[in-house]
């Protein structure tokens, strides 16, 4: 391209160029992201997906073939157990098609000129996945006792991997798509509620599911669940910004949970399983219980990701990681936590969690302004008193070593026996064990300076 030919494209550009509110709207319509390589690259596996694709990002890739084929019989079970044709589908999202689009960001040009592969994708996808979500609910019956997906066979040992595939960012449906298809199977009108409560019952969370509102998309769900505190739980504090001066001071830093623990702080479970439900008050730190498996990085990862990309989603699940990763340094803070019952680990080890958290918080961005400031604020206050900071050296010093603490113990104890023998050597001294007329012994008295009536003159 020559420089008088790229001139004019730039002003033609900026002749075309559309104004604030309609590129702001443009951006909001984004919800599902392709993960930068900077991010993906450190950890690809947490975000591609290994047994299903769902929408266009990863469709057609080969390890994922094989899936294909009960997608489209899933469709076929779709339409007969609902009744209506296909086109009634297919006439139901074209009327949405650009929104569906507009959805995803950095879609490929094929997609974007073929509507008509983009339609196919989104009704065969959209099924499929209304069907896997109503595998929780166990009100199909219209699958062979030995279907490889929807038997209990299938729930038993591919499940586990769709249930994962389903919370990657890089793999989402717009929740359009699943609406209408509800709406049209079900002739009523759409209820997002619906679907949230599909979700919640699939990946088995305590949240109830109501209140949680319009949703974007299946990953949007379970992040929302995650936070979700309950309407009666107390009204959130206000918090200020952090300034560069305690930035640099490391007053956002926090210790670990050993270190804590030597300081005073005890560690209980919150009221709810919320991630938000973080409180420090009277000395105790109250943390929801999180269960750990091999699933948890990769839902961490995503979660994290779809704030970092998602502009206005919030940074409540990653203020919690980089959290978690502060009081978890080493084994020994899973240990104590884990005995406090705030985490519940299937990974083995409490070494194997310990790398986990402090790797979920690798290039990870904590927003000043977040709400968990001040609980780090009056935790240093806590540990920044001077008895609370005498006590924990006292334990970091003689407490973790057993030689050193036989050592204290010995000193402690060689210590008393000095006393001891100063008070019997002196004890005689004052109060001979002899008769009164004893001269060997000088009685108290004889010690004391003889008192002279005074003079007067």
């Amino acid at each position: 391209m020559g420089e008088m030919e790229w001139v004019q494209q730039v002003s033609d550009s900026l002749d075309n160029m559309v104004d604030t509110s309609t590129e702001a709207d443009r951006w909001k319509k984004r919800s599902i992201y392709k993960g930068p390589s900077c991010v993906t690259d450190l950890n690809k596996k947490s975000y591609n997906p290994q047994a299903v694709s769902f929408g266009p990002y990863h469709h057609g890739e080969e390890h994922l073939q094989p899936m294909e084929d009960h997608k489209h019989r899933a469709l076929l079970h779709f339409l007969k157990r609902s009744g209506k044709p296909i086109q009634f589908l297919v006439e139901s999202l074209a009327e949405v098609v650009q929104d569906l689009k507009d959805s995803y960001d950095s879609l490929d040009q094929k997609w974007r000129n073929d509507t008509s592969s983009f339609l196919k994708l989104m009704i065969v996808d959209g099924c499929f996945m209304l069907e896997i979500l109503r595998t929780a609910t166990h009100t199909m019956d219209d699958y062979a006792a030995n279907d490889p997906i929807f038997s209990e066979h299938g729930r038993l040992y591919i499940m586990p991997y769709i249930r994962r595939d389903m919370l990657m960012l890089e793999n989402q449906l717009p929740m359009l798509v699943l609406d209408n298809l509800l709406a049209i199977e079900s002739d009523k009108a759409k209820d997002p509620e619906l679907i949230n409560k599909l979700v919640l019952k699939f990946f088995s969370t305590s949240s109830p599911g109501s209140g949680m509102g319009k949703c974007l998309h299946v990953l949007d769900v379970f992040r929302k669940s995650l936070l979700h505190e309950g309407p009666s739980h107390r009204k959130p504090r206000r918090h200020r910004k952090v300034t560069l001066e305690e930035i640099e001071r490391g007053e956002e830093i926090i210790r670990s949970a050993t270190e804590l623990d030597e300081a005073g702080i005890r560690f209980k479970k919150s009221r709810t399983q919320s991630l938000k439900d973080i409180s420090f008050r009277g000395g105790v730190l109250k943390l929801p219980v999180i269960v750990v498996d091999d699933t948890t990085e990769s839902m961490f990862l995503n979660l994290i990701a779809f704030e970092r990309l998602h502009v206005g989603a919030g940074n409540e699940v990653t203020s919690y990681i980089f959290f978690m990763d502060n009081i978890i340094d080493q084994a020994r803070d899973v240990s104590l936590l884990h005995s406090r019952g705030i985490i519940q680990s299937a990974l083995g080890s409490d070494k194997a969690v310990a790398k986990l958290f402090n790797s979920l918080s690798k290039d990870i961005t904590l927003d000043p302004d977040c709400p968990l400031y001040s609980v780090h604020k009056r935790v240093n206050q806590y540990c920044r008193k001077s008895w609370n900071e005498w006590r924990a050296n006292l334990i970091h010093t003689y407490f973790r070593n057993p030689w050193a603490f036989l050592s204290l113990i010995a000193a402690v104890f060689l210590f008393a026996l000095t006393i001891a023998q100063t008070i019997f050597t002196i004890y005689p001294y004052y109060h001979p064990s002899g008769s009164g007329s004893d001269s060997s012994s000088p009685s108290p008295s004889a010690l004391l300076p003889a008192k002279h009536p005074p003079s007067h003159h």
